[in-house]
């Protein structure tokens, strides 16, 4: 089911604090919703504020989604917390179910680090390890940093996006911004410039914090503005990677790691006609399982595709396999 929800939004004159967005659903549903600066979709609250006062319509490059675009029939969502899948160059919603619910988002989390570290840092800049990778929180997936392990920040990006470690996280995040905190306020402040009003950050990681939180649409908004990176783009393409840093003492230290995406390791396979570019895992006990997609059909176009709160990492990708049939349809 191929289904646009277009919007178009309608001030009454200069100045007023208010508007009326008008959806056209996919069977000319019409849904009439107050505008509010303050709204808690953020579908409705991603404006331009260049001009104080004067309220723009901003989904002209983006897609906007108030309730459910579903297909039962053909993708069965039931063991997921939520999920989306949007043609982001023709702005369609082709699936949609709790895309507004906030929600835990693990690793996800890495996809705005690299963003605001790339935004922020030099790729070349050399990183040094503090007592901040430190993470003792059992289960949380680390690279084994120590206390004077230096590397550059591509090779930290590499790391954290590719084998999801935390500690290389921490790394980043202080590094880039001088203290882990306020490397949080940057990705704060970038999710309030993006219109992801229903996501605050409170580590660079996404290890479960109840402060730490965002919503599917969120993530899409996020991913959207991350693909704009060529590195991040380069980078969750990739299925393993290599390098070498050095300890304290300037010893060489040459880890190897793989990509916690089970598509870009050949243990499922995206549908007929579509691939696979990469995107981000994430696992916690609060999180479930969670997965975001950068994918491409035939003729180029991309697609972005979350999945939330998942059952299980086994239920996730057959989720998400399903989910990828829609762009064939």
């Amino acid at each position: 089911m191929k289904c646009t929800n277009k919007i178009r939004m309608s001030v009454l004159a200069l100045g007023l604090s208010f508007g009326v967005v008008f959806l056209a659903g996919c069977a000319d549903t019409a849904y009439e919703i107050p505008y509010r600066p303050d709204s808690d979709i953020s579908s409705f609250n991603v404006i331009s504020r260049q001009k104080p006062g004067v309220t723009q319509a901003f989904a002209s490059n983006l897609c906007v989604v108030a309730d459910n675009v579903t297909d039962d029939e053909r993708v069965d969502m039931s063991q997921a917390g939520a999920a989306l899948l949007f043609d982001a160059e023709h702005n369609e919603v082709l699936y949609a179910k709790n895309v507004h619910e906030r929600m835990y988002p693990a690793s996800l989390t890495k996809i705005m680090t690299a963003l605001v570290a790339v935004k922020y840092g030099s790729v070349d800049s050399m990183l040094t390890a503090t007592s901040v990778v430190n993470i003792s929180e059992s289960g949380a997936q680390l690279l084994g940093l120590k206390v004077g392990d230096t590397m550059t920040l591509n090779q930290a990006l590499h790391y954290m996006l590719i084998n999801s470690d935390n500690d290389v996280a921490m790394m980043v995040a202080e590094n880039v911004a001088g203290s882990v905190e306020a490397f949080v306020d940057l990705m704060n402040e970038e999710a309030q410039r993006l219109g992801a009003t229903n996501t605050h950050f409170s580590n660079p990681h996404g290890l479960t914090d109840e402060t730490h939180y965002t919503t599917a649409y969120d993530l899409y908004l996020i991913m959207n503005e991350a693909m704009r990176q060529s590195l991040i783009q380069e980078i969750i393409h990739m299925d393993s990677y290599q390098t070498v840093y050095h300890d304290a003492n300037g010893k060489e230290k040459n880890q190897a790691v793989k990509s916690t995406n089970k598509f870009l390791q050949g243990v499922y396979q995206a549908p007929d006609q579509v691939t696979v570019v990469g995107g981000k895992t994430g696992t916690t006990n609060a999180a479930g399982h969670c997965l975001m997609l950068l994918s491409r059909d035939t003729s180029g176009t991309p697609y972005i595709s979350v999945i939330l709160r998942s059952a299980s990492n086994d239920v996730l990708y057959k989720e998400m396999i399903d989910l990828l049939t829609e762009i064939q349809n």
